[in-house]
């Protein structure tokens, strides 16, 4: 059998596969390499103009600032390379290279001797920039974007700095900033793309796991269904044949095992019991609120700390979806302001997610009760697992759904809380009956 095309013959399967697909990580070591070896080398252009300007600076501070900025320059690219603090060494230079663009006047030991030459902090302008880039949180990287360009302006229309004039000195400024911002926008849109593409590969490998657990239950339900129905079955053959009293109670014996065997299979649950983030679970659910047409309003508090078994996990998702789902079909258009909110630990439950909206709203005791949306995808759900759902709503007011795990009042679970017209929130909107 010949290999797949672009596999060459003898090598793994393994050896095929992309070994680095984007992420954030990866982006954020391309630029600490790449924007720390573009520093490097035009700070080695722009050294022997340094070094031809230090007779007229004054003595030693103009010699400080050169080991400082050329000095770090270097640093940067062994930090970046071992990727060691390399994003607290570009901060730091950029802000030292600030510094040295505001003292300059004052490094000036003759403004008239010095004439009309660039001084040569500008050739690095565009390097710390793209420094603070890489370094800075975005809205502190555009502050600084416009303020060293603009500092150096003025320092260029002074006479210490070559006394240009300010035409000349705000088309100096204006081009270092253009050249700044471009490389600022190019390393923000690559951040964005790779967080983008990390969170869709973290909810894909969330809906596998999924899916893998899913597929599991459904086969070992089949197995039981299966050891169930030979049980029932055979109960049902020897009781139609019995004639005789001993025939008749073995009969009785076999249906009573039978009947054991129902009530194993129903209260059998054999999802997975290990534990997942509720912060894993959160960002589920505002992925599933930002994709309906009309998004939802989302408010998180406190989830980064608190876990719960998967089994819950996916209960708590489901109900809520259905509870969203429901406050689309039924509480109007996108006129309706809805709102999800989701907490962790507070003091009803371990976790609390309520689905609001201020939609038309409906009556409990009116809900057909062919429609399971309420009582079946989101009561019974969550009282199978020891959760709670509540429900307030009133026409023309809205409805607010309040899901709760674990129950604080027991006595709500199990079959109390599943058909009556208790009001109990769980889906915000006319949530009165989507499956």
């Amino acid at each position: 059998m010949s290999a797949p095309s672009g596999v060459r013959p003898g090598l793994p399967l393994e050896a095929a596969k992309p070994r680095n697909p984007l992420s954030r990580a990866r982006i954020e070591r391309i630029s600490d390499r790449t924007v720390s070896a573009f520093g490097l080398v035009f700070g080695l252009q722009t050294l022997p103009t340094a070094l031809g300007q230090l007779s007229d600076l004054r003595e030693p501070w103009g010699g400080v600032w050169m080991i400082a900025v050329f000095g770090g320059l270097a640093l940067t690219v062994i930090l970046a390379v071992i990727q060691r603090g390399v994003k607290i060494a570009m901060g730091v230079l950029s802000i030292v290279y600030l510094g040295a663009i505001v003292t300059w006047p004052f490094l000036v030991a003759d403004p008239v001797a010095f004439g009309t030459e660039k001084p040569w902090v500008w050739f690095l302008c565009s390097v710390f920039t793209a420094f603070a880039a890489v370094a800075y949180p975005l809205w502190l990287a555009i502050i600084y974007t416009f303020a060293a360009p603009l500092a150096y302006g003025i320092v260029r229309a002074l006479p210490a700095g070559g006394g240009a004039g300010l035409e000349l000195a705000a088309l100096d400024a204006i081009y270092a900033t253009i050249l700044g911002g471009v490389i600022l926008a190019i390393i923000a849109m690559m951040r964005q793309a790779s967080s983008a593409v990390d969170a869709a590969q973290s909810q894909a490998l969330a809906r596998y796991a999924n899916a893998v657990r899913q597929h599991a239950t459904e086969v070992e339900r089949v197995q039981v269904d299966a050891i169930v129905h030979d049980s029932v079955l055979t109960t049902l053959l020897s009781a139609a044949s019995a004639r005789t009293p001993e025939q008749k109670e073995l009969a009785a014996a076999m249906a009573a095992d039978a009947i054991g065997h129902l009530h194993a299979a129903e209260a059998a649950t054999p999802e997975d019991q290990s534990a997942v983030g509720l912060d894993r679970l959160t960002e589920r659910l505002v992925t599933a609120a930002n994709a309906f047409s009309s998004p939802f309003d989302v408010d998180v508090h406190d989830v980064e700390v608190h876990t719960l078994p998967v089994n819950v996990a996916e209960a708590v998702y489901s109900a809520t979806v259905q509870a969203m789902v429901n406050s689309m079909q039924h509480a109007g258009g996108p006129e309706v302001h809805r709102s999800v909110s989701i907490r962790g630990g507070g003091p009803a439950a371990t976790v609390e997610v309520v689905v609001r909206d201020d939609g038309r709203g409906f009556t409990e005791s009116e809900v057909p009760a062919e429609r399971l949306g309420l009582r079946i995808s989101i009561r019974d759900r969550l009282a199978k697992i020891g959760g709670r759902a509540r429900i307030e709503s009133e026409p023309g007011a809205g409805t607010t759904v309040t899901i709760l795990w674990p129950s604080a009042d027991q006595s709500v679970l199990g079959s109390s809380s599943v058909g009556t017209g208790m009001h109990e929130p769980v889906a915000a909107g006319g949530q009165e009956a989507a499956e």
